[in-house]
């Protein structure tokens, strides 16, 4: 046996692991996805009992966040009557799209449940934060 044939057979070998890997990576995207299709119905209804009448209250929002998140989320809940100024309403945002970001559920290996949600609370705390903003300026 040729160094080249070695060589050459390495290659395909690594190259089929590689491809059982993308493969298994497009099979558990898939289950992910049809979870969340199958959860989207009641997590919706969920979200929107949560955010109903306040989407354009930024400090509503923040103040009862802990209702949508629940217990293990690592949100801590902020009282209404802390994010008065708009300095503390900015810090409270913060600390919240840092809880729901997508990528920082990723990494805390985060259920789809969980990130779908807090995908929801991603978005409709970032719309009311640029009502916020427009409105204090």
């Amino acid at each position: 046996m040729t160094a080249n044939s070695s060589s050459r057979r390495r290659a395909q070998q690594q190259l089929a692991k590689a491809l059982a890997e993308k493969n298994m990576r497009d099979l558990l995207a898939q289950r992910e996805q049809a979870e969340r299709n199958r959860l989207a119905e009641a997590l919706d209804a969920e979200v929107k009992r949560w955010s109903s009448g306040k989407e354009a209250n930024l400090r509503a929002l923040l103040s009862t966040l802990q209702y949508i998140l629940g217990p293990d989320s690592g949100w801590q809940p902020i009282p209404l009557t802390e994010v008065i100024t708009s300095a503390a309403v900015k810090k409270a945002y913060r600390k919240a799209t840092l809880c729901v970001h997508p990528d920082k559920l990723q990494q805390r290996g985060a259920s789809v449940q969980q990130k779908y949600i807090c995908e929801k609370v991603f978005d409709l705390l970032k719309e009311a934060w640029n009502r916020f903003n427009s409105e204090e300026q």
